[in-house]
């Protein structure tokens, strides 16, 4: 499969090959303009050294901590989840079922979430991504999901706590 024209010209560097297919592919004639000289910027430093740490340090620690928790909130989440909708009443008690019909009912709660909540928001992501930008769409999926935990987790409260 052939690069894109775009590919060729940013990546690759060869501007007179990608006007010439930008050329057919538009239909109109595009001259590849002459390579301007810039200036040479010495960004040449370790994954680990200070110079790294110094420029993105702050922003590697704020992003890897926030999805650090992010990820134990909903993957411990999705470990729970049989004791989370027992006990907030969306399921019976595992004790009063069999194994296939709890796995029925979890899996039931589970496509019940996921179509009243991820899919709508998948859905308004891709209609309005260019339109609110990136950094809200986030913000405000961050801000649902921690209104939905919440959800779950008040009713959760009232119950005895699973002593291991």
């Amino acid at each position: 499969m052939p690069e894109t024209h775009r590919y060729t010209a940013l990546v690759a560097k060869n501007m007179e090959k990608a006007a010439a297919g930008m050329s057919k592919v538009m239909q109109v004639e595009i001259q590849a303009e002459p390579e301007k000289e810039l200036p040479q910027v010495n960004n040449s430093y370790g994954l680990f050294s200070k110079q790294f740490l110094a420029r993105h340090g702050l922003h590697l620690l704020g992003t890897a901590s926030t999805w650090f928790f992010l990820d134990i909130a909903f993957y411990s989440q999705n470990l729970f989840q049989k004791d989370i909708f027992s006990a907030i009443g969306w399921i019976p008690p595992a004790k009063t079922m069999n194994a296939l019909e709890e796995v029925f009912k979890i899996a039931r709660a589970q496509t019940l979430i996921a179509l009243c909540s991820t899919v709508p928001g998948y859905w308004f992501t891709v209609a309005f991504i260019d339109k609110i930008g990136r950094f809200t769409i986030q913000l405000m999926g961050f801000f649902f999901m921690t209104v939905f935990m919440f959800a779950l987790a008040i009713p959760f409260v009232d119950t005895p706590c699973l002593v291991v």
